[in-house]
């Protein structure tokens, strides 16, 4: 959706609109094809901003510490995401390799750290430079982070494997169970928002 502060455009007709004030939970819809213009969310950046902070807390530990341990026959094995991407690239599979490291590990990270972009500055009322870019790019990437279809395919690994051999969770996969929560909390955040809170007028004292 093509947006300027005092108008929206329809995405699916293009006509223009000029823009009304919603209350909580309100939406509303072009009367000529139906299409959603605008919805007034009930999450706005104060409750975001914490919620993305705790999002990128538990990126870190995601990534830096081992997803499970694996012992078998006396033999301990350990592994992190990026130690399973580096395998599976040394394996011949880069094409795998290189579609997990960007759905768990790049798009996730770079929606995280437009979101803290965005949110700071605007927590003080001010509108971030690049501002429009960043909110479509937002957008963009929200169909390519995949943490949760990773976090799936590890339940089921694990489920597998523990026939073999003895399966040791590791502070990983709980960083990961936590962030697959918090990230469909942020994520279900509608980036057309954005205008709203950058556009919203400024209240006068009376």
């Amino acid at each position: 959706m093509r947006e300027i502060p005092d108008a929206i455009v329809c995405e699916g007709c293009d006509a223009v609109f000029r823009r009304v004030p919603l209350r909580s939970r309100e939406v509303s819809r072009c009367p000529r094809c139906g299409t959603e213009l605008e919805r007034q969310q009930r999450s706005d950046g104060a409750r975001l901003l914490p919620l993305t902070v705790a999002c990128l807390i538990l990126f870190v530990i995601a990534n830096c510490f081992p997803i499970v341990a694996i012992e078998l026959q006396g033999l301990t094995s350990r592994t992190t995401l990026v130690g399973a991407v580096i395998a599976l690239s040394s394996e011949g599979m880069s094409p795998v390799a290189l579609l997990v490291l960007a759905t768990t590990i790049f798009f996730p990270l770079l929606q995280l750290c437009i979101l803290v972009y965005l949110l700071v500055p605007m927590s003080y009322e001010r509108r971030p430079a690049g501002f429009s870019v960043l909110v479509n790019a937002l957008q963009a990437l929200q169909p390519w982070g995949m943490v949760e279809v990773f976090l799936l395919g590890i339940l089921v690994a694990i489920v597998k494997l523990s026939s073999l051999a003895q399966v040791i969770a590791g502070p990983a996969l709980w960083a990961f169970i936590a962030l697959t929560v918090l990230l469909t909390a942020v994520l279900s955040f509608n980036p057309h928002s954005f205008w709203h809170m950058a556009f919203k007028p400024k209240e006068t004292p009376t």
